[in-house]
């Protein structure tokens, strides 16, 4: 038996007061209690004690769920419930035979998207996909219904994804004040290079040396959230090696589900002794890049960018990290701001590392709802930290025939904070 399940209770004990219901995505969509975290807590001990099989059924409710962690943030027990669903996961994955089209499609998503070489080479694609103009086949009957969903992804040709290679040292524009680390990963820099150099421009603009360590790559939170657990820890290994021998005040991501993965680096190698350690070090250090730059004295706007604003929250950012009025404040701070507030800011869009693309349907559902809030607010741009929930509700505003801007807190607060930015309104 996964010892995540044979461990349950140390997670936390579920009373079954039920307050997690009313912050569940799936419930709230669903609305079955099997499909609500106590309804799942309940399936994971069924399945751990063996009163229900481990089969199709069961194994298809712990799918729906989208590891938002919503429930944590509600929760009054304490329940570690994004451990619990990791657990179940790699418990799935070990002892449930599924069918050869979802083992194909899961297992290439575990190795291509953690992969950096795959994923510039992917990268390289896309955008030659885009300037072809692809994603207009996405609304025609020409292609399966799972090519059409995965183009509707395919930004707009005047804004490409692009790839970059960071320096692995880039000094700051004067006096150093400020030492860090960040995380290339892998779906940033191949797809967000726009956002990562947004980023380094903000911190050596404030005073930071940013170091890139080369061998970091992916910091295993893909294969962690989806029960590949060997896998994710081999390259969290990986990442930990990378940084924690530079001498640095933080180590900072732009991704949340990188962040919250590499903030508990320490419990997930806590039986590991070679490496508890340096992952408890590291993790110690670890910030999501706008949690760092709130807390810098002396980073302040420079400038006036006139629209209006509203903001989302990814799920591993709130729920994982604990990061929400920093980067709200943030944005506040900027002169010509209108700041309006996004009913259900805290609800999961549907992203949630690669869910929506193993649940698309109910995926497609989240993102319409969020779409439909965000458009209900007149705002001119939606900022957010995460790239996924990004790419979500860029393709679900489309589809509403929204013409509202999303884009990463990195890039906005880039146009407002940095020397010589241009705003976009």
């Amino acid at each position: 038996m996964s010892s995540k399940l044979a461990d349950f209770e140390d997670s936390g004990n579920c009373i079954h007061c039920g307050l997690c219901i009313a912050s569940c995505p799936t419930f709230l969509e669903l609305g079955t209690e099997i499909d609500s975290p106590r309804g799942r807590i309940q399936l994971m001990r069924s399945l751990r004690d063996g009163t229900v099989p481990l089969d199709d059924t069961s194994v298809r409710h712990l799918d729906l769920c989208l590891g938002c962690r919503a429930c944590e943030t509600t929760c009054p027990s304490g329940v570690r419930y994004g451990a619990l669903i990791e657990g179940a996961r790699e418990f799935v994955e070990s002892r449930h035979r599924r069918s050869w089209w979802e083992r194909m499609k899961r297992g290439l998503l575990n190795r291509a998207l953690p992969n950096p070489t795959i994923m510039k080479t992917f990268g390289w694609a896309v955008r030659w996909m885009t300037r072809l103009g692809l994603r207009r086949l996405a609304g025609t009957r020409l292609l399966p219904a799972s090519v059409r969903r995965s183009l509707r992804y395919l930004p707009e040709p005047e804004t490409p994804f692009r790839s970059v290679n960071l320096p692995e040292i880039t000094a700051p524009a004067g006096a150093a004040r400020h030492r860090v680390g960040l995380l290339a990963g892998c779906v940033m820099q191949s797809l967000f290079g726009d956002t990562h150099a947004s980023t380094v421009r903000l911190l050596t603009q404030h005073g930071c040396e940013v170091r890139v360590p080369p061998g970091a790559g992916c910091c295993g939170a893909l294969p962690l959230h989806n029960g590949d657990r060997e896998r994710g820890l081999a390259l969290a290994r990986r990442t930990v090696a990378a940084f924690d021998g530079l001498d640095v005040d933080a180590v900072l991501t732009n991704a949340a589900g990188c962040g919250a993965a590499m903030r508990e680096y320490g419990a997930h190698f806590k039986d590991h002794p070679g490496y508890r350690a340096a992952a408890e070090r590291v993790a110690a250090k670890v910030r999501d890049v706008a949690e760092f730059l709130h807390g810098l004295p002396e980073f302040a706007p420079g400038r006036s960018v006139n629209v209006k604003v509203a903001y989302h929250d990814a799920c591993h950012l709130l729920n994982g990290q604990g990061v929400e009025a920093q980067p709200r404040e943030l944005l506040k701070n900027i002169a010509g701001i209108e700041w309006i507030d996004l009913q259900e800011a805290d609800v999961c869009c549907g992203s949630a590392g690669t869910y929506n693309l193993t649940e698309p349907e109910l995926a497609g559902r989240l993102a319409a709802r969020k779409a439909r809030n965000v458009v209900a607010t007149g705002a001119d741009v939606l900022v957010t930290g995460n790239p996924g929930c990004i790419l979500q509700i860029r393709a679900a505003l489309r589809e509403q025939g929204s013409t509202i801007r999303v884009v990463h807190t990195a890039d906005f607060l880039a146009e407002a904070y940095t020397h010589g930015a241009q705003a976009r309104s």
